[in-house]
């Protein structure tokens, strides 16, 4: 195998001049420091624009190494990842820049987690190297961000709790984001505006998108009906109208993807959803409608050229996203509701303290490739996992104590 401890890095944040980069590399330099108890490097494809990002940094960011590479260039990827045990990569949209670098970590057997969110490309990234990967070692660790780890996290961390209080996981699980507030940044936008193009385009892709086990082994199906929130709708656990949650779509099939690999620890037959507490009464009503029309209205616009550019006008641009003041005053607040086949009950909280696409999505990501880098034995062998699958209590431990999320039982009955 390629990478071993002689390897010169320790981690690798490639993607470190993009907008979610810049806070990561800040993230890491504020908490782990550089060159000391931990090895790490710069890289991207400007050597200039890594350079600036070097002098933004200050005094205690003058000595990172540089690495540079090109996302197309599969040599320089290859030897980046010749030179580290885990690459953390920010550069999106995946679908479109990813595939070179996972191919090079696959072929190196160099450990890797992004924080993507673009179902379709994962599907693709599992079916073309998980078994190169299983054979060199390499443990590929999709959607680190805001998408998916609060939702694989929390419900990990909910099914072990069941699992202490009724000696059984819940069979049904809805994730309710109670409260959030945060900006959007270009990247994210371009990726879901790629997402709606690739599918407008192609029928099969239509079809795998609305498949909530798209990301499961083949083998691994339910009998039981997936619930999925379409439109407006009244939650009777909260009081309150709920919409769809933007998020969902790929937390999901994270969230059955870790079911699986957990050989169906959730149970055979386990649900799970996602929505938006949107409130109560007609003002709850009326938002929740008009969050649905929103949404829809912003996926079908983006989904052809006609229309496209005039949704680019009015939407940040990639390296464009939240203010520092914003990220800092942002927050989320989910809710999991965990049921029982015999009726008993759980609701668990799971909170952030910095907006849930860039200030906390920043801070997650840099602690699981810690995790990958310094918590995971090198016996767990390679493969495509989950962050819940692979990275578990440690990284729920790391989430705590640095990133700045909480996790609790709220509830039990």
């Amino acid at each position: 195998m390629t990478t071993s401890k002689n390897a010169t890095y320790d981690l690798v944040v490639f993607g470190a001049t993009s907008f979610v980069g810049q806070i990561l590399t800040k993230y890491l330099l504020d908490n782990y420091g550089e060159g000391k108890d931990v090895k790490w490097a710069l890289a991207g494809r400007s050597e200039s624009k890594l350079k600036s990002l070097k002098s933004d940094l200050g005094k205690n960011g003058e000595n990172l190494p540089v690495i540079v590479a090109d996302a197309s260039d599969e040599a320089a990827l290859r030897n980046l990842c010749e030179q580290t045990r885990v690459v953390i990569s920010t550069v999106g949209p995946y679908a479109l820049y990813g595939e070179p670098l996972v191919k090079a970590c696959v072929e190196t057997g160099t450990d890797y987690c992004d924080l993507t969110g673009e179902v379709q490309w994962i599907r693709r990234m599992i079916q073309t190297y998980e078994e190169q990967a299983k054979a060199s070692g390499a443990r590929i660790v999709h959607c680190c961000g805001f998408d998916s780890i609060p939702s694989d996290m929390g419900v990990w961390f909910l099914q072990s709790k069941a699992e202490e209080t009724f000696g059984a996981p819940c069979q049904d699980v809805r994730m309710r984001v109670k409260a959030a507030k945060g900006g959007m940044s270009g990247g994210t936008v371009a990726s879901m505006m790629n997402i709606a193009r690739e599918a407008a385009a192609d029928p099969k892709l239509r079809k795998e998108l609305a498949n909530p086990f798209s990301l499961c082994p083949p083998d691994h199906r339910s009998e039981t009906r997936q619930p999925s929130l379409k439109g407006a709708e009244f939650d009777k656990t909260f009081n309150a109208w709920l919409a769809p949650f933007v998020m969902g779509a790929i937390n999901t099939r994270i969230v059955h993807r870790s079911n699986a690999l957990q050989s169906t620890r959730y149970g055979k037959e386990f649900t799970y959803d996602e929505a938006m507490i949107t409130g109560k009464g007609n003002k709850g009503r009326f938002t929740a409608y008009g969050m649905t029309a929103a949404l829809a209205s912003f996926f079908t616009a983006s989904a052809f050229k006609p229309t496209s550019w005039l949704v680019n006008k009015f939407v940040p641009q990639p390296g464009e996203g939240p203010s520092p003041e914003e990220q800092e005053n942002g927050f989320y607040d989910l809710r999991f509701v965990g049921r029982t086949p015999d009726g008993k009950t759980m609701i668990t909280k799971v909170t952030g303290d910095r907006d849930p696409g860039y200030g906390s999505t920043g801070k997650m990501l840099g602690e699981a490739g810690m995790c990958l880098a310094f918590d995971v034995p090198r016996e767990k062998e390679g493969g495509f996992w989950t962050p819940s699958t692979l990275l578990d209590g440690d990284l729920l431990e790391r989430l705590t104590s640095k990133a700045g999320l909480t996790f609790e039982v709220v509830e039990t009955r």
